[in-house]
């Protein structure tokens, strides 16, 4: 006596896929909602004690990044500006206007400006800024066209398979030393050519190892 019916068959087919599909279905959700904007924060726009423009001081009077952040080449952490860098200019530009009182609040006090950190990475990944700045990573191969950004945000995910992807193809990112402060540099046509080339000159390792950055 047939205990099934033969539709059973296919019914037990369609089942399956159904949840071979609906399984794999929310592991690519999961995945993509992970590198989303909404995980990472890119394009989130925070907020600031001072609403610093980056489009004004770097696009509109041609500030170079080293002049705010002093250790960029030289150490792990960038370097945020003391307020006497800004007192610098403002002390003759803008000297009254209410919207720097915070700063010239934090000059008189000597307390530093509590700036809100965009591009923050777990407590757990080291990044120093100046190996990879002398080894040709531009600012904005990270950090977007800040000189575009009225407010700054952050473009990319900063996660793991971001920063991977750099480190296994590095030809694709290098750029000569001397363009790695400019904002808008463009990679060549032949950017693959010149990266190896640089990749050879600069001394630069495919490092992939979990040590790298998990120290």
């Amino acid at each position: 006596m047939q205990t099934f019916r033969r539709s059973a068959n296919t019914v037990f087919v369609v089942s399956l896929l159904a949840l071979v599909f609906g399984v794999g279905g929310l592991i690519v959700l999961a995945y993509a909602i992970q590198g989303s904007p909404y995980v990472t924060r890119a394009f989130d726009v925070r907020e600031q004690p001072v609403q610093f423009s980056h489009e004004r001081h770097v696009a509109g009077n041609g500030i170079d990044c080293r002049y705010c952040h002093t250790s960029v080449e030289t150490s792990a952490f960038a370097g945020i500006p003391p307020t006497k860098t800004c007192m610098n200019c403002h002390s003759q530009i803008f000297a009254d206007s209410p919207y720097l009182e915070p700063v010239r609040a934090s000059f008189r006090d000597d307390r530093s400006i509590a700036w809100t950190r965009v591009h923050d990475l777990p407590d757990f990944v080291y990044f120093d800024h100046s190996i990879h700045v002398n080894k040709g990573v531009g600012c904005s191969t990270c950090h977007g066209r800040v000189d575009l950004m009225p407010l700054v945000f952050q473009v990319e995910t900063l996660q793991m398979n971001w920063c991977l992807d750099c480190h296994r193809n590095p030809e694709k990112y290098v750029r000569p030393r001397d363009q790695v402060f400019r904002m808008d540099y463009q990679p060549p046509a032949d950017q693959i050519a010149l990266g190896r080339k640089l990749v050879a000159e600069y001394n630069i390792r495919s490092l992939t190892s979990c040590s790298t950055c998990h120290r």
